[in-house]
């Protein structure tokens, strides 16, 4: 095998360079992966443009949504065998924290995390940008024969999606609104369906967006440009009844202020989409006046087995939120081109060879 790997590493804010690097050995635990597919995240792109302020240090490989398949072991990994084809969980946590010992794991302080800000004083873990990558095995999800790495790939936004769901008590009869047209507002539409919502209702201010969103299965693409007609679109679509359930990904104000002024007495809302600067407002009179209850979204847990389970049973068809695919060689490229052309670009992923 060859000894070193092709790797797309920021050098700065806005900046990628294509280097080579050697290729990781497997420690204790450890298998060594052949990446093929790598999805770029909204996370990728806010640190590569703005350092995610201040908490990622260049040099750096971003990249954390991804599958390939087993190229070695390491000492003591016996439930994998080259050849297999994984889908990884990108965060390693302590597994010794109350967090951890509860199940909620994606709470770990400790946690390393691909690509992403760590606990503070924590190191900063190099992601997927990259052709091989050296990760715990017990991290690495078996993909069934119908499931390809592509879709694997697409399997950590997946958890995220179902996470959404299930903090927001998602459950057959509801008419759910997300907010958000993006990868994780997809995703989020899809794992509402899995859980038996009988109408999921999309918002977005971007067209092409909205076409994808009806595309895999929306009852409604609303353009959310005009917030205040907007809401009133869902109050006429739910019979002035106002909607059971949301799901907020855009990290906008606005954005959230119109699901609020749309749900139901008592119904959940629950907020996915990050502001980096801190500055998303919920609009707390109307949370507090009609007894809306709150939930959030970090990251997913206990979550993979299912969401694998559910795109191999024809549950949901990840393949189709892909828009764009570039080769690892051009991830200079992709990045540029996912920054200027929000807008156009749905989800983009890079190809490792």
């Amino acid at each position: 095998m060859k000894k070193t790997m092709l790797a797309a590493l920021m050098v700065g804010p806005g900046e990628i360079r294509m280097v080579e690097r050697d290729i990781p050995v497997p420690g204790p635990g450890q298998a060594l992966i052949r990446l093929e597919y790598v999805g770029v995240c909204g996370s990728d792109l806010h640190i590569l443009e703005k350092d995610w302020g201040g908490r990622i240090t260049a040099p750096h490989i971003l990249g954390h949504e991804c599958a390939g398949v087993v190229a070695g072991l390491g000492p003591g990994v016996a439930e994998l065998a080259v050849g297999d084809r994984v889908a990884l969980e990108p965060g390693k946590t302590c597994g010794k924290c109350e967090f951890c010992k509860t199940g909620r794991y994606n709470l770990c302080r400790e946690v390393k995390f691909l690509a992403a800000p760590n606990t503070p004083g924590s190191p900063q873990v190099d992601g997927a940008f990259r052709e091989y990558l050296a990760h715990d095995a017990d991290l690495c999800f078996k993909l069934p024969d119908n499931l390809s790495t592509l879709e694997g790939a697409l399997i950590e936004p997946l958890a995220v999606g179902f996470h959404a769901a299930n903090q927001g008590g998602a459950r057959p009869g509801q008419t759910a609104v997300v907010a958000g047209a993006g990868c994780i507002g997809l995703v989020s539409m899809l794992a509402l369906r899995i859980c038996g919502v009988a109408r999921v209702i999309v918002l977005d201010v971007m067209d092409n967006r909205l076409a994808k969103a009806a595309e895999l299965g929306a009852d409604a693409a609303i353009n959310s440009r005009d917030p205040a007609a907007a809401a009133r679109r869902i109050l006429e679509l739910t019979g002035g009844r106002g909607a059971d359930l949301a799901i907020d990904t855009s990290g906008v104000s606005a954005a959230v202020e119109q699901v609020v002024r749309a749900l139901k007495k008592g119904a959940n809302l629950v907020l996915v989409g990050y502001s980096p600067d801190g500055s998303l407002t919920i609009p707390l009179r109307e949370v507090i006046n009609n007894e809306i209850t709150l939930k959030s979204v970090f990251r997913y847990r206990n979550i993979y087995p299912m969401a694998i389970q559910s795109a191999a049973a024809g549950l949901v068809d990840l393949k189709r939120i892909v828009t764009n695919v570039y080769p690892l060689s051009e991830a200079p490229r992709a990045m540029e081109e996912g920054l200027k052309n929000k807008a156009g670009i749905v989800k983009s992923v890079l190809k490792m060879r």
